[in-house]
């Protein structure tokens, strides 16, 4: 089969200890994630051939980033090694019951962000690729980004590679003198599939939910006419998935997710994730899971899939999904209890 290629930054991950707050010890425990990167790590892990693509400084900072990816099995021969830019840097605190989770970034001139189309030979790199991934924060991140990876997925398009976005609206992000509608509905011109949630369609693609998450779990129908203004307004997306996260907590939340393709509507299994030990990555899990799926099942099984792998994802921390498919596919029979398996 052939392998899937993604784009963006991978970022290095400053994280306090366990649940500290910001320097309330004099420690940062130091990762690499990113959204793109995360995807492609997560697809290796599964079972799939993936590339991903990206720009980073030629310095040890860059040298670390690289072989991150690389120990999962992840093709790093099409990133970009330049003079210019550095490492983009994001820190996170990981929150507890009513204490939500932060993060800042520090990621101003990253190497990606300095990097425009005429950096990657896309033809090449598409060559032999059955499926390319970008997300909403790529185009948020610069002008010269957005512009690279438009080209990306135009030549994807020409070359009969089917694309996908996570739309991923990040309001800190976009910076650069244009609003997310401006960018993301051009890009939305060729996409085939669609990952997204409620607040990210209004933000990115100027689409009115008439959705209020605070009143409580809505009925599928609510989200089934919204994927319905999406697929109107880009009629050649054949699949639109939506992620329903119940944040009841810092701690515990309901995760499901629901999805309209080729031969209908689909609504998952609601998992109730309770002392969750990470989250950041969750929706990249998804994206990959539903990638993976569409690839190798039907599209009902493909978001159960998707829903079951983002589901693990919470108890590993980190941005990477290290869960494999026999794991994915045991939560999906129903063993869920956690039990040692010995």
């Amino acid at each position: 089969m052939k392998s899937v290629v993604t784009f963006g930054e991978i970022m290095l991950r400053l994280k306090s200890p366990q649940h500290e707050r910001f320097f309330q010890s004099p420690l940062l425990e130091a990762t690499f994630g990113g959204g793109e990167a995360n995807v492609a790590v997560s697809l290796s892990l599964l079972g799939d051939s993936a590339r991903f693509v990206t720009a980073l400084p030629d310095n040890a900072l860059g040298d670390g980033a690289v072989a991150e990816v690389r120990k999962y099995g992840v093709d790093v021969s099409s990133i970009k090694r330049t003079k210019q830019g550095r490492v983009g840097i994001y820190f996170i605190e990981n929150g507890a019951n009513q204490r939500s989770s932060k993060v800042v970034y520090d990621r101003d001139a990253s190497s990606i962000c300095l990097a425009g189309p005429k950096d990657f030979d896309w033809e090449a790199i598409l060559a032999d690729a059955g499926w390319f991934h970008v997300t909403g924060i790529t185009p948020a991140l610069s002008q010269s980004a957005a512009d690279a990876a438009l080209e990306a997925m135009r030549t994807a398009r020409r070359l009969g590679v089917t694309v996908s976005m996570d739309l991923n609206f990040r309001k800190k992000l976009w910076n650069y003198g244009k609003k997310a509608p401006e960018v993301m509905r051009e890009l939305a011109k060729f996409v085939d599939v669609m990952v997204a949630n409620e607040e990210d369609i209004q933000m990115c693609l100027g689409i009115e939910a008439d959705v209020d998450v605070t009143k409580g779990e809505l009925s599928d129908a609510v989200y089934e006419q919204l994927i319905g203004k999406v697929r109107r307004m880009f009629p050649q997306v054949t699949h639109v998935a939506i992620t329903l996260r119940e944040s009841l907590s810092a701690d515990r939340n309901g995760w499901r997710a629901v999805m309209s393709g080729k031969n209908g509507f689909f609504s998952s299994r609601k998992y109730a994730i309770d002392d969750i030990i990470d989250r950041v990555g969750g929706g990249d899990s998804f994206s990959a899971g539903l990638i993976y799926g569409l690839r190798h099942y039907g599209e009902a099984q493909a978001l159960e899939f998707a829903v079951a792998a983002s589901c693990l994802k919470h108890s590993v921390p980190g941005d990477f999904n290290l869960t494999s498919r026999s794991e994915v596919e045991a939560l999906l029979k129903g063993d869920g209890s956690g039990r040692v398996q010995r």
